[in-house]
């Protein structure tokens, strides 16, 4: 398929059985981001800020108390995904799709909560969540399961393409949230899954010639025209819409090479807006200094490395495109995170997976960690079994030669 090889039959069987363990470097990479996450929390959030007064919160430990529960749902909530079977996952993805589709629609109800201008969250006891961050899990499971379906056809166009059509409803409802970066993270994951599942690149290509025009228009909006304008200058805006982008500048400048200490941030006194949040890797480079944004961003490319490799060893392709689809999910908001604060891309609300303060992120990605180190156990399995097989074979063969056709 377009010089690609996927393995079906038995093989896909072996991936749930035999024995195996989950990959223990994305179990520590995953643990080490989670405990950097709260420990920068904590940091970030144990000064009662005015900011915080304005919302009527009186003790330092607000945030990182809700952080820590969520951590524990979390965790709950991985493994549960590491005990549902991946072949059933792919059998209720539609569903789930469906079900993420509902929960983002309520957001335009009575439960839905506006905060900056856009409404994306859910009110849900205790606390609240974002549905746009479900939906990036349904998505790369249901594409995982159409584009290994035996109907799925890549020279097809109609076929090729459908999840496009299933990837434009829940943008539209991103962008009227609004959520552009939702919408974009969806629209590169889509893409990147229908290219690994070897549609041509001509029609991908084509595809975004077409959406050219679209991008423009949603470009020229006044408010993500002015997030441009800066991001270009921040420096000429640095008290208007530049202002987040040049304060990140000044706390990781104040950052040097080793960081001005744990707890010792100054920009987390009210001067670097959502410093526990989308920016809190400004914090990192601010309190840890070079050495320790750089670890940071080594060990989500370890993750993504990790998780590509786990994929090329699957043994069928729905598993494979499910743990390609999981690393792009995990890797992408974290780029882009990092390109926003070094001002390397426009400024846009996306936080850093694991360690940005924010339930909805965590509890999902961690369901993806789950689901990857299910596959990842499989990935072992797959290969014990294998390797029996063809000791099987062989030894057949040895006998035959030696005592003849007739055995």
């Amino acid at each position: 398929m377009n010089g690609r090889t996927f393995y079906t039959g038995q093989n896909a069987l072996a991936v749930e059985k035999g024995p195996g363990r989950p990959d223990r470097v994305i179990i520590i990479l995953t643990a080490a981001l989670v405990f950097l996450g709260a420990l920068m929390i904590y940091s970030s959030t144990s000064v009662i800020t005015y900011a915080m007064q304005q919302k009527q919160i009186t003790t330092p430990l607000f945030y990182f108390k809700r952080h820590l529960i969520t951590i524990f749902l979390a965790l709950l909530a991985a493994s549960v995904a590491y005990r549902i079977r991946t072949d059933l996952l792919g059998k209720l993805s539609p569903v789930l799709l469906f079900l993420s589709l509902a929960l983002l629609l309520l957001v335009f109800t009575r439960l839905g909560i506006s905060a900056g201008g856009a409404r994306r969250w859910l009110r849900l006891w205790p606390s609240t969540f974002q549905p746009s961050e479900l939906v990036k899990l349904s998505m790369v499971i249901f594409l995982a399961w159409y584009l290994s379906r035996d109907f799925f056809d890549p020279d097809n166009l109609p076929i090729a393409l459908a999840p496009l059509g299933v990837m434009a409803v829940f943008q539209a409802v991103f962008l009227k949230q609004p959520d552009f970066g939702g919408a974009l993270t969806l629209g590169v994951i889509t893409i990147c899954m229908l290219f690994l599942a070897g549609v041509r690149l001509r029609y991908l290509a084509g595809l975004l010639l077409l959406a050219l025009p679209l991008a423009y228009y949603l470009a020229h909006e006044p408010y993500r025209l002015r997030r441009i304008t800066s991001f270009l200058d921040p420096w000429a805006e640095a008290r208007g819409d530049g202002f987040q982008l040049v304060q990140s500048f000044i706390a990781l400048g104040r950052g040097g090479f080793g960081g001005v200490g744990l707890g010792r941030s100054m920009q987390k006194l009210s001067f670097l807006p959502e410093m526990h949040t989308d920016f809190i890797f400004s914090i990192i480079g601010e309190e840890l200094g070079f050495m320790g944004a750089t670890l940071v961003v080594l060990a989500f490319a370890g993750f993504f490395l990790r998780s590509t490799r786990i994929a090329g060893r699957m043994g069928d392709k729905y598993r494979q495109l499910l743990a390609y689809g999981i690393a792009l999910m995990i890797a992408l908001p974290a780029m882009v995170n990092f390109g926003v604060v070094t001002g390397l891309l426009p400024t846009k609300g996306l936080p850093l997976p694991f360690i940005s303060y924010g339930g909805s992120s965590l509890i999902v990605n961690l369901m993806a960690v789950g689901i990857l180190l299910r596959l990842s156990k499989g990935e072992a399995m797959a290969d014990a079994r294998q390797d029996k097989f063809r000791e099987t074979i062989e030894r057949k063969k040895a006998r035959r030669a030696i005592y003849g056709a007739g055995l």
